[in-house]
């Protein structure tokens, strides 16, 4: 993929949106996780943990980044967004979500659901979701932020001040595991806020 002459745009996702991301999805976590994961780990969670919540985008709290080209032609090339549920990680299909509505006066906003195309990694499109994702929760209230890691995004998670608090395993059709880091920050420290 090309990376001369493009920029940046950030958008809410739409339904139209999903084939794309799904792909992405795919692609991020099969080349970016697998120093992390096992294959069947990652294949178990592929649909389920990894995988689109159509929620988010129906509350307008998922955003995508494309990369606009010189010729107009534009890519998603990350997404990831925020929520104001109780669901802490997860697409339509996993187990045990939670889609109560938070309170911004005592609850945290959950981040969720980030993924970025492995020719695009480490160019600061994660980064740039999670300011957005973070701006947009203090705006509807929100003090304090919360998500489910990957081992893959704690470090991205960690570099942006965000603290552990436990090790979950979420547990996988396949009989496998996924280790998941749960983490928060207090949003005064968020970034350019």
């Amino acid at each position: 993929m090309e990376h001369s002459g493009e920029s940046f745009h950030i958008r809410r996702a739409i339904p139209s949106d999903v084939p794309a991301i799904e792909a992405l999805i795919g692609l991020s976590v099969r080349a970016l996780q697998t120093q992390d994961y096992s294959q069947a780990q990652i294949e178990g969670a592929l649909g389920t943990v990894f995988g689109v919540d159509s929620e988010l985008i129906a509350d307008r709290t998922y955003f995508v980044l494309e990369a606009v080209f010189d010729a107009g032609k534009a890519a998603i090339v990350g997404c990831g967004g925020w929520s104001k549920r109780r669901t802490l990680f997860g697409g339509d299909r996993v187990s045990g979500r939670e889609d109560g509505l938070l309170d911004p006066l005592r609850d945290s906003a959950k981040i969720r659901a980030f993924f970025v195309h492995p020719d695009w990694a480490r160019r600061g499109i994660g980064s740039k979701i999670l300011t957005a994702c973070e701006s947009a929760a203090i705006e509807a209230g929100f003090r304090s932020f919360e998500l489910g890691a990957t081992l893959t995004g704690e470090r991205l998670f960690r570099a942006r001040g965000y603290a552990a608090m436990d090790r979950i395993e979420a547990p996988l059709a396949n009989g496998a595991s996924l280790p998941v880091i749960r983490m928060s920050k207090d949003g005064s420290k968020a970034d350019g806020l």
